[in-house]
């Protein structure tokens, strides 16, 4: 059967826009709204950075079916754009006009605002404003996703172009200013439009335009590469923002001289070419200064629950504890990290760190340790796309430390949440762990949805000490490397055998005439051989739900290909992350968390781990976590055979909000 799999940019443009249709939710708070259509652009923004360069390069193969989908991908993009500022201006823009607030958006600067905007030009924006003349720098570079203005104008008695920067990272996107009771908004965009020419000395300003250039973020970084890694990807972070043009996004109602001068300018004959209106970065919205409380959701305060005895180590040997973030505190997770770095007993700390918070606590216990005279080995993963350089920051703060710093394998992302402790007593080892469906960062903690196992389970945590064993050999598995692996499932090693495994044990009892049922949560769904195997298994009478919150390549529903299988997604205020794998197992059900998803990167080039769930009571909170999502009618969307999202209810049906009812289950939930 041909298409047998959706598009993987398509799907990813299908979920992207049901970010933005958040937006559009009356029962969202006003700010919230804002929020999502930022989420949307900034989305946007690194699709053009990161997919956009693969997307373009099948322009080079004259093929009907590149052409088709590369126009299909153009019209997606161009019709989300349209309902962005049918959205934005329609929606949004008057609700605030309605709260007495003026955001001065596509229209003179008000006059009551004129003296104030233009002291702020002159006190502030004018220190970071670099006037650039085409003429005199034939050169010049515009970075990645920085917004600029094109002035035409008169400069030496000839035609020329201004290019100015906009210096919202240094002076703020907007400025505001309560007058007569009206709180006005304005961007600094607005701001140097109009005082720019009066500054100026006489240079006549003729029209100006926006614009921006998106480039190529991948870094280039070969397997073969040998030597200092961390001084290679700060090489070339430095250098990122100066890749191959991807994206030329302009106002559409830039004259087409201007625009051939720019394209010419700047090389950008091989970029997409966006039309778009007169602001960019509209990510920035996120930060529209709006002051009243009640545009933004009420504050759901996390669960503190208590330890069930006096410390951290006492307890997890009595029994596993599962934090479910951002629901239940985080700070069980940090206080297993605190009591690892002062414990007397604790002598061997181990952790695979992806993205690092900015100010965390954890890198602060992990150096804390070494500092106490414990042995503590952190593997960094310095390819962590857009994080890099923060995690080349805290690599170093921590082997001054003292830290064992181990660093990225060539050709393999580290993309595992996994940590060990070694505590020794009267001549006797034990192991203390945590396994995590998402990253150990605090900060992500408050508003992405996770699952944390801290745990003292002998079995798993052995074989989590023989993965830190591999990754300190900083190299790729090899053939005759046999880890025996029983309880985890690592890819490189395992996981997609392990998971095809389980698949196929549904299908037999399904052919059994015995129940038989899948239910598994992901972030994005793009593997052809799980996938296929998900198809085999549907044909064969397995029941499967899928939430897959992003890229879904699964064609649900389709008549002998996939009519057992049922996909839905879920976006709301908080980011659904965690991956999750149930298996019926004829009524002993199989239950795995873990930080991989079912994509040809986590599958083929990731080091990731899957760690099971066999405490029955955690099993089944996990179970009614899911059960709970299902019912989702609010925030839940099915996905049809050609990745659209479909709503789940229509008029004026009641509305179940998946997130608000487990926040309410944990918030009621008696810890004994």
């Amino acid at each position: 059967m041909e298409n047998r799999f959706n598009n993987r940019d398509v799907s990813w443009l299908y979920f992207n826009e049901r970010v933005m249709l958040q937006a559009s939710k009356t029962d969202v708070p006003l700010m919230e709204r804002f929020r999502f259509l930022s989420i949307f652009s900034s989305n946007l923004d690194e699709f053009y950075r990161v997919r956009m360069p693969a997307i373009r390069a099948l322009q080079q193969i004259k093929d009907e079916n590149n052409e088709l989908l590369l126009k299909e991908i153009d019209n997606i993009i161009k019709n989300q754009q349209q309902s962005f500022g049918q959205i934005l201006n329609k929606e949004l823009l008057p609700l605030l006009h309605a709260a007495n607030i003026h955001f001065v958006y596509r229209e003179k600067m008000p006059e009551v605002m004129m003296e104030k905007t233009k002291e702020f030009m002159l006190n502030k924006i004018s220190a970071f404003l670099q006037l650039i003349w085409l003429s005199e720098h034939p050169n010049f570079f515009p970075e990645s996703n920085k917004i600029y203005l094109a002035f035409a104008c008169q400069h030496k008695s000839m035609d020329d172009v201004l290019i100015i920067n906009i210096p919202a990272e240094e002076c703020g996107r907007f400025y505001t200013e309560t007058i007569n009771g009206i709180q006005y908004i304005v961007t600094i965009d607005d701001i140097i439009k109009t005082h720019l020419a009066e500054m100026l000395n006489g240079i006549e300003l003729q029209e100006v335009y926006s614009f921006k250039i998106t480039r190529d973020a991948d870094l280039e970084l070969h397997d073969e590469f040998k030597g200092d890694i961390a001084l290679k990807i700060e090489e070339q972070i430095a250098v990122r923002d100066f890749g191959l043009a991807t994206r030329f996004l302009y106002d559409a109602s830039m004259s087409a001289s201007l625009k051939q001068k720019l394209m010419t300018a700047f090389q950008l004959q091989a970029a997409t070419l966006v039309e778009g209106g007169a602001y960019h970065n509209l990510k920035d919205l996120s930060g529209l200064p709006l002051r009243n409380e009640t545009f933004n959701y009420l504050p759901w305060k996390a669960k503190h629950f208590p330890l069930p005895c006096g410390s951290m180590f006492e307890c997890l040997e009595k029994g596993d504890i599962l934090v479910s973030v951002p629901y239940q505190s985080y700070e069980r997770v940090l206080q297993f990290f605190n009591a690892a770095a002062i414990d007397p007993y604790v002598t061997e700390i181990s952790i695979t760190l992806y993205r690092i918070a900015g100010d965390s606590v954890i890198a602060n216990a992990l150096i804390s340790a070494a500092k106490n005279g414990k042995q503590v080995t952190v593997f960094v993963e310095l390819k962590a796309r857009f994080d890099e350089a923060n995690n080349i920051r805290w690599a170093k703060k921590m082997k001054a430390a003292g830290v064992k710093i181990i660093y990225s394998i060539p050709g393999l992302k580290v993309h595992a949440k996994v940590a060990l402790v070694k505590r020794k007593l009267n001549d006797r080892s034990t192991y203390y762990g945590v396994f995590s469906t998402g990253n150990f960062n605090e900060s992500t903690a408050r508003f992405y949805t996770d699952h944390i196992l801290l745990t003292c389970n002998n079995d798993m945590l052995r074989e989590a000490e023989m993965l830190f064993i591999f990754l300190a050999k900083r190299r790729k598995p090899l053939i005759n490397d046999t880890f025996g692996f029983r309880h985890l499932l690592i890819a490189q090693f395992n996981l997609q055998s392990e998971f095809l495994k389980h698949i196929e044990q549904e299908i037999q009892h399904a052919r059994q005439g015995l129940p038989a049922a899948v239910f598994i949560k992901l972030n994005n769904l793009e593997e052809e051989v799980l996938i296929n195997k998900l198809y085999e298994a549907s044909a064969a009478g397995v029941k499967i739900n899928l939430i897959v919150r992003s890229i879904c390549r699964v064609r649900p529903g389709v008549k002998d290909l996939s009519e057992n299988i049922t996909v839905r997604r879920i976006v709301d205020r908080y980011l659904e992350h965690p991956r999750i794998f149930v298996f019926h197992n004829n009524g002993n059900q199989k239950t795995f968390l873990g930080s991989a998803d079912w994509m040809n990167r986590n599958i083929y080039r990731r080091i990731e781990v899957c760690f099971p769930l066999y405490d029955n009571k955690l099993k089944q909170q996990i179970w009614k976590l899911l059960e709970m999502q299902w019912q989702d009618t609010a925030a839940a969307v099915s996905i049809d055979e050609n990745a659209r999202n479909i709503p789940l209810v229509a008029g004026n049906a009641p509305l179940i909000s998946s997130q608000e009812t487990i926040f309410n289950f944990f918030q009621n939930q008696v810890y004994e």
